[in-house]
Parts: C-alpha cells; sequence; structure tokens
C-alpha cells in the first residue's frame, strides 16, 4: 500500500468521459487504484453525454465542459489554473492525441503555475500500420507534437517498451525524456478461467468501432471461411463507434448478419470477463494499439486470442502455440481462422496452453503504483533540472 501521500495531489488532462456518465470502463478501474496514490486526483475530461457523478472513491474530482472541442483548450487551461490557485499539484498528466487540445491546455497551465506536466502518448494512429488517409495525417501531426512538447513538456510517457520509444527517438526525443509506464494491467480475480461457462459464440470482437481496430477486417474474414466451405462462425462485436451501421450493413451484403451479433456495451469488468469466457477465440485486429488490453484479458480468462503484433501482443502471444498472430489483412485472419476452428486439435492445444506464464506482472495495484511513483519521479527531476 503507498504511504503518506498528504500534500501529493495529481491534475489529469483526460479524454474520458465515461466515468462521470457513470460507466464502468478501464479508466474507471485504473483510477479506482490510482486515487489510493494521491491526496487527491482532479480529472479535466471531455463534454460526457450525461452527468452522474462528480466525484468519486472519495478523492476523485471530475471536471467536464458543456462546449464542445474548439473550446476544449481553453476550458482545460481556466479549470486548472482555477484549481492550482486552490491547492499545490505535483503534476499535470495530458492524454495527448490530435487534435492535441489536450497538451495545448495542460502545457497553458504548466506556464501559468510552473506545475510539469507529462505528455501521454498511448498511441500514434498510423504506427505501425494506418487505417486510413486520417491516420496518415494523425501521425503527421503527432510527430510535430512532439517536437513542440520537447521542449515544453516534463517528459513524455508511454504505454510499452517496442513500438513507441523507438518512434520517439527517430523524432529525435532523447532516451531521458522518455519513460515508459504501462498502463496495462489485470484484476486476476475478476479475469481468470471459470471451467463452468460453456462458449455460446465462436468468434469475439471487443473494440471501439473505428478504422483502426479492425472489425471490418473481422467480418470479411468470417465470410471468406463460410465462402471456402468453412464453418459457418458466429461472431459477436462489443463496442460502440461511428462505424455501427456501416458494419451492419457489411454484414447484411457478406450475407452473414445472421451470424453476427452486436453489443454497444457491457456495464462492468465481470461482464466483461463472462464475455471472454463465453467465446472460443478472441479476435484483435488492430492496426495500431498501445496495449491491446483486450488481449492479455481474454488470455487470462483462458480465452485463446487471434491478434495482429501491435503493441504488447508479441510479448504474450507465442504464435501457434498459445494464440495466433496475422498480418492484419482479410487473407492472413481468414487463415488463422481456418487454422484454429478447422485443424484438428488446435484449439484444445492453444486453449490448454492458458493462461500463459508471467501474467502476475500485470496485477493491478502493482502497475498502477508504479505509474503514481513513475509520474512523481518525472516531475520531481523536472524541478531539479
Amino acid at each position: 500500500m503507498p504511504g503518506d501521500v498528504s500534500g501529493q495531489n495529481v491534475l489529469m488532462v483526460s479524454a474520458d468521459r465515461g466515468v462521470v456518465a457513470g460507466e464502468r470502463g478501464p479508466f474507471h478501474y485504473m483510477l479506482e487504484a490510482f486515487s489510493r496514490h494521491w491526496e487527491r486526483v482532479d480529472v479535466i475530461g471531455t463534454r460526457p453525454e450525461r452527468v452522474v457523478d462528480t466525484r468519486v472513491f472519495g478523492n476523485v474530482h471530475l471536471h467536464h465542459p458543456t462546449t464542445g472541442k474548439l473550446r476544449q483548450a481553453g476550458f482545460i487551461a481556466r479549470t486548472g489554473k482555477r484549481l492550482a490557485a486552490e491547492r499545490p499539484y505535483t503534476v499535470i498528466t495530458s492524454h495527448d492525441y490530435n487534435p492535441f487540445y489536450n497538451g495545448l491546455g495542460a502545457w497553458r497551465i504548466s506556464k501559468a503555475t510552473g506545475i510539469p506536466y507529462v505528455a501521454e502518448l498511448h498511441h500514434v494512429p498510423g504506427h505501425p500500420r494506418p487505417a486510413d488517409l486520417r491516420e496518415r495525417v494523425d501521425k503527421v501531426v503527432t510527430r510535430r507534437y512532439a517536437r513542440w512538447a520537447l521542449k515544453r513538456a516534463a517528459g513524455f510517457r508511454v504505454v510499452n517498451d517496442t513500438e513507441l520509444p523507438a518512434l520517439l527517438r527517430s523524432w529525435g526525443v532523447p532516451d531521458e525524456r522518455i519513460h515508459v509506464l504501462p498502463s496495462m494491467y489485470l484484476d486476476r480475480e475478476v479475469f481468470r478461467p471459470d471451467a463452468s461457462v460453456a462458449p455460446d459464440v465462436d468468434a469475439l470482437f471487443v473494440g471501439r468501432l473505428v478504422p483502426n481496430k479492425g472489425a471490418a477486417v473481422v467480418l470479411e474474414a468470417v465470410a471468406a471461411v463460410r465462402a471456402a466451405g468453412g464453418p459457418a462462425l458466429r461472431v459477436r462485436l462489443l463496442g460502440r463507434g461511428p462505424l455501427a451501421d456501416a458494419l451492419d450493413a457489411r454484414a447484411r451484403s457478406l450475407g452473414i448478419a445472421a451470424l453476427v451479433e452486436r453489443v454497444d456495451w457491457v456495464p462492468d469488468a465481470e461482464a466483461l470477463a463472462d464475455l471472454y469466457r463465453r467465446a472460443r477465440l478472441l479476435v484483435c485486429a488492430s492496426y495500431s494499439e498501445g496495449g491491446p488490453r483486450v488481449v492479455p484479458e481474454a488470455m487470462a480468462c483462458g480465452t485463446p486470442v487471434a491478434s495482429t503484433p501491435v503493441g504488447i501482443v508479441p510479448d504474450l502471444v507465442d504464435d501457434g502455440r498459445n494464440g495466433l498472430l496475422f498480418d492484419g489483412s482479410v487473407a492472413g485472419l481468414t487463415r488463422a481462422l481456418h487454422a484454429f476452428f478447422g485443424e484438428t486439435g488446435r484449439e484444445q492445444a492453444v486453449r490448454a496452453a492458458l493462461p500463459p506464464a508471467g501474467m502476475e506482472r500485470f496485477d493491478r495495484e502493482a502497475v498502477i503504483g508504479r505509474l503514481a511513483d513513475g509520474l512523481k519521479a518525472i516531475a520531481a527531476a523536472a524541478r531539479a533540472r
């Protein structure tokens, strides 16, 4: 457990709008553990669809605007300066992504108050592979932001030690300004096997319905397996996003609408773990990821995974032994599905190799504790410079 946290406050500039709406997603559970390492946590988020709670876990205070993105940087700066006038803060964190109003707002607070700010790049759209033209633009803009922030931020927090540190180095960010503080954690009392649960679906996709998550690739591959005389695989898509209607239309045009079930949201981690256990295979088709969280969660539940080699996946999935890797293409996923569902004994062998060894490194309390300590250390080093 953390020691004395008196006077240690953190100001988080976040993309989240779910916690204030009463949703129990990953950020909710992160804050539950994170809050124990600070006297007070203030979160400045984006405009929510509804407001249910403005304070959670006793010391986490949520601040959200009623205006849109064009005014977000100003809202962040005004709110942060007001809060900083009321109490001292150890550090500011900024979850940064194009159009970088979070980073701009965090820097304005930092410039006015002297509180160090840490630029958090959880992933860079378009890296290692772009999903569309927008992601190509995002990568270029992110590079420009990184060069701008290099002169202003206390450091860059990244969440994996492979893809993003190398990318930032190639952009001119020195090693001492790159801090690997993973966000991937598991509550292993929730995400665990349960032999009493029988699968009721063949393939499960979990993720936001946006181009870089690759949900369309999943539908195309399922249709290709069926067209080649393979099994009619039942698919469950869990997630919300702007591509929902387009994916429904694509399933109809492929003739697999009756095989596809869409679930917008589940209420908590327990319900998500139940969906993992009820699937024969989790498919992660992401083009780029900071995690992806869904892969270790599913593997911890004893559910095999077919995934692109993004983020931490290569560290977890031993291709052909405890999971399957594919290149992100429809053809690549089609081959993986044929192998998993069509080769005698393959599914049983992969399932028997789960959960993989070393899952204890994802224990939530330890991961979040290292994150809190790391942010405090970055801030202390910045103040000492």
